[in-house]
């Protein structure tokens, strides 16, 4: 491999202890992992597309150093308003000292808030609605079932002349382009799974099964999981809690506690968040938690980095693209 370039000499000068340390380890097991002919599955929660994620992330897709992602329906769609509307969003640096009344005049003037950034509902989730709702349509007509990610790949061609930044630093166009597995647990949970709900209530669109559901998820992620690890020892990185990640984790255990069947455990594991060790909660689970549910085995290694994911993971991403 050649040498590193000037972001991971920095971060192993200086990223010396504590979750500095951590993340160096990982980032360098991350990069042994690919070495060892291995596959990484990342997992997204929180608000990364929002956060422009996608300008690392989508360089990783593309330099195959990310191989499938399970993502939540607002990482999917987000990043694609962004793509489409851009120079339309406001930023309010000050957010923390908002009103209430503040709040509200946000919402007046169709600016949905997220942190310290504000997505245009017309310019951004409505442009995007109009032309996925044509594709929920004809799939209604002819019967047919496309998982939630297919719907964004079939309206990326008639978007294009929207895009308001470089599509490269889109991580779902750079997953179109290598038809990257995605699995999006709980789509409805979003903007876009909002209107979907709303069109079937209607009945503008009569079958909601037009959208793959979560069952179908989980029997399309054990047969890629099966057919990968074969071959691959596969990793898994989490980008915060919740669903994205504790969903295709349990992959693992489905196979081999239900479907009887001999299967890897992943061999990597990697959990951003800030989210402390807690009472009950999957995001402040320790991974060694996980060797009692079978997801884990003790000799994989395993780290966990509390800090803010939308510092920490370009970072790592720098680092195992060499840069």
């Amino acid at each position: 491999m050649s040498k590193k370039g000037p972001i991971s000499q920095f971060i192993q000068e200086h990223y010396l202890h504590f979750n500095a340390a951590t993340l160096v380890d990982a980032a360098r097991e991350y990069d042994n992992l690919l070495k060892a002919n291995g596959k990484m599955f990342i997992t997204l929660a929180g608000a990364m597309s929002t956060a422009e994620l996608g300008k690392s992330l989508a360089e990783m897709i593309r330099q195959d150093k990310v191989h499938a992602i399970c993502c939540t329906g607002a990482n999917l769609e987000e990043d694609i308003f962004n793509l489409v509307a851009h120079d339309h969003y406001k930023r309010v640096p000050d957010y923390r000292s908002l009103h209430a009344e503040e709040e509200m005049k946000l919402f007046e003037q169709g600016l949905s808030r997220v942190t310290d950034t504000c997505i245009p509902e017309e310019e951004a989730m409505r442009k995007v609605e109009r032309l996925i709702e044509a594709e929920w349509k004809k799939a209604d007509q002819n019967d047919e079932s496309y998982p939630p990610h297919q719907y964004f790949w079939k309206v990326l061609k008639a978007l294009e002349p929207e895009y308001q930044i470089d599509p490269k630093d889109s991580w779902v166009v750079a997953a179109c382009e290598k038809k990257l597995p995605i699995f999006t647990p709980g789509w409805e949970d979003s903007t876009l799974g909002n209107v979907m709900a709303a069109r079937c209530i209607e009945q503008k669109v009569k079958n909601p099964h037009i959208v793959e559901s979560g069952i179908e998820l989980m029997i399309r992620l054990a047969e890629w999981y099966k057919q990968t690890t074969v071959e691959h020892p596969i990793g898994f990185f989490q980008i915060g809690g919740g669903i994205a990640g504790d969903f295709p984790i349990c992959v693992v255990p489905m196979i081999t506690h239900d479907l009887k069947e001999k299967t890897n455990l992943w061999g990597y594991f990697c959990q951003i968040s800030d989210s402390t060790t807690s009472y009950g909660s999957y995001s402040g689970a320790v991974p060694n938690e996980k060797i009692t549910w079978g997801k884990l085995g003790i000799e994989a290694p395993k780290f966990i980095i509390e800090s803010d994911a939308t510092i920490v993971a370009p970072l790592i991403f720098a680092y195992v693209l060499g840069w």
